[in-house]
């Protein structure tokens, strides 16, 4: 994987933002900070680390990352986990809490935290926080799911660990839950450098769509996610069965799985057998590290969609944006900072509504164009990895000036 440096950014985003990453960066320069999540392949969190870490470390701040251990049944737990502060309905069972508090001790006995900063990423490893105790270390708990409606019994049992954070992220501010902490928001983001999101020529795009035997010169309607239930792949292959009665289209369905969710290949079958056999159905289950095929396929799509049923932020559709690709996605989460509707893409609220809205765009392209076109310049104003680096550098400085209103750089 190319890295690259903090200067090669500098022709993307705007002269005075680089001019700031500069001086915040003096201000915390040495300082160790340590970043913990469950999963180091797969899934927007260890994407985002993969590109941050690099770059956080020649700006000065000596950061590591390290991902927890864990049994199946350990992930079993977490993927309930995960969808009941969905909003899901999960049965709790006895074992449970206990799996979740022997796994986390676990790690914890295997892991050291002597940093100036620890900030650990979404429920699964949430318990280290139990090394804290009277160390100097600031810990914060970084959560990128949406909390918005979460089951109680299980927010319950997790608030009881995060509150006794030094401080706590969210993507955004209708996720933020009442904590006796300090709380930032940080949105999450792309780097247009990397493999997924950097220029492709038409050759390099056409090499791999000849791989997967899909058809250029015809309409193609894309999804790429995980195949996991929350981002309603089965939801897609309606939207473009209705569609496909009143013009003509291909549906790609892309994804691959995490280390820490079990329920992938069940989904997937689930998402083959309403496929049945449409051979305009190209459903591709891609290996981890798969970034220059998502690319390519982003970049050939005509449409790209995220009918997801919950979403804490859609990194996705932000890689769609930056291609200049109109998105049709759900009115729900972190989607909704990202798609001004009829602005920069479109939101919808069921199957029939994405449906309408796919032969909408199939028959209007110059609107498809406008919202593609208006769509990448929100992202660079918003959503790219160095605006994610002045945000951690920001709370670096304000965890080293607690209580403090208003802090001299």
């Amino acid at each position: 994987m190319a890295q690259f440096k903090i200067k090669d950014y500098a022709k993307i985003i705007r002269p005075q933002n680089f001019d700031e990453l500069q001086l915040l960066a003096e201000r915390v320069r040495g300082k160790t900070l340590k970043m913990v999540n469950s999963t180091a392949v797969g899934g927007g969190v260890a994407e985002i680390l993969s590109r941050f870490i690099p770059l956080i470390n020649e700006l000065g701040v000596i950061t590591k990352w390290e991902v927890i251990k864990g049994s199946g049944a350990f992930f079993g737990v977490t993927k309930a986990f995960h969808n009941a502060l969905h909003g899901s309905k999960v049965d709790v069972y006895g074992q449970m809490f206990e799996i979740f508090r022997e796994n986390n001790e676990e790690n914890r006995r295997n892991m050291t935290f002597d940093e100036d900063f620890v900030v650990i990423h979404d429920p699964q490893p949430a318990g280290l926080i139990e090394s804290k105790k009277k160390s100097k270390t600031k810990w914060v708990w970084r959560c990128h799911i949406d909390l918005s409606n979460p089951q109680p019994e299980i927010w319950n049992f997790l608030k009881g660990y995060v509150s006794k954070y030094d401080g706590s992220i969210f993507s955004t501010p209708w996720f933020a839950k009442e904590l006796p902490i300090p709380q930032y928001f940080i949105f999450p983001a792309i780097d247009p450098l990397s493999e997924k999101n950097k220029d492709l020529t038409p050759s390099e795009v056409d090499k791999i769509l000849r791989k997967y035997n899909i058809d250029r010169s015809r309409p193609i309607v894309t999804q790429i996610s995980r195949f996991d239930r929350l981002k309603d792949p089965v939801g897609v292959i309606k939207a473009y069965k209705l569609a496909k009665k009143h013009t003509d289209c291909q549906l790609v369905l892309a994804g691959g799985s995490a280390s820490d969710d079990p329920e992938g290949a069940e989904v997937l079958e689930e998402v083959k057998n309403e496929a049945g056999n449409d051979p305009d159905i190209h459903i591709l289950s891609l290996p981890p590290f798969a970034d220059l095929e998502i690319n390519a396929l982003q970049r050939a799509s005509t449409i790209v969609m995220q009918k997801s049923l919950r979403e804490g932020f859609g990194l996705t559709v932000t890689e769609a944006l930056w291609k200049g690709k109109p998105v049709i996605a759900s009115a729900i989460g972190g989607i909704t900072l990202q798609v001004i509707h009829n602005f920069t893409g479109l939101l919808v609220h069921s199957v029939e509504g994405a449906a309408y809205q796919i032969r909408y765009l199939l028959n209007n392209p110059q609107v498809a164009e406008r919202l593609g076109r208006y769509g990448k310049e929100q992202v660079r104003e918003k959503f790219l990895i160095t605006r994610i680096l002045r945000n951690y550098l920001l709370l670096l400085i304000a965890l080293d000036h607690p209580n403090e209103n208003i802090i001299q750089l």
